[in-house]
């Protein structure tokens, strides 16, 4: 199982498609490692730079619609080179959402209002999220506060992302 806790890059933007994730040019790469230097760099969002903001950050909090557009595999393989294996948002992608799982990423939805309360109490600070997956909850502490969040998962999911993904998952039962 991979490690769901770290520091948190805020995306302030709605429908970040798969195109801005990991730009289809580098599709052609033929290991996920490949593709690590250019997740996120056609991402056109006020003062984000990849480069900078991107490092050592491991969960992304977010907008609706995250991974919109093309349905592909690269980009949660190119999160998770990245050591992102977290996103929360308003919602996902269908199929973008179920290839997080499907790789043992988690991919989380909490209501608007919640996001927002996190924006607005979090983004900014350096920001850290530690994941109780059994407990379905995480904490995020920063700028001198702390908040309790409880997020649902479908058995199936949680299945997958405890076993790291579809392979493992298979693999355990196959």
């Amino acid at each position: 199982m991979k490690n769901f806790n770290g520091k948190i890059l805020f995306l302030d933007r709605a429908d970040i498609n798969t195109d801005e994730i990991i730009p289809a040019k580098y599709l052609t790469e033929s290991t996920k490692t490949a593709l690590k230097p250019y997740c996120l760099e056609d991402l056109v969002l006020e003062g984000f730079d990849s480069k900078r903001d991107l490092a050592g950050k491991q969960v992304i909090v977010t907008r609706s619609n995250f991974g919109c557009g093309s349905s592909r595999e690269h980009a949660p393989w190119v999160l998770e080179c990245n050591g992102i294996n977290l996103v929360i948002a308003v919602n996902f992608a269908r199929i973008f959402r179920q290839n997080m799982f499907n790789c043992g990423l988690m991919a989380i939805e909490l209501p608007a209002g919640t996001i927002d309360e996190l924006f607005r109490d979090f983004a900014g600070t350096d920001a850290e999220l530690v994941c109780d997956l059994d407990k379905r909850t995480f904490t995020i502490t920063g700028g001198g506060r702390t908040r309790v969040c409880e997020f649902t998962i479908g058995d199936f999911d949680l299945a997958l992302v405890k076993a790291g993904g579809w392979v493992g998952y298979a693999d355990s039962k196959y």
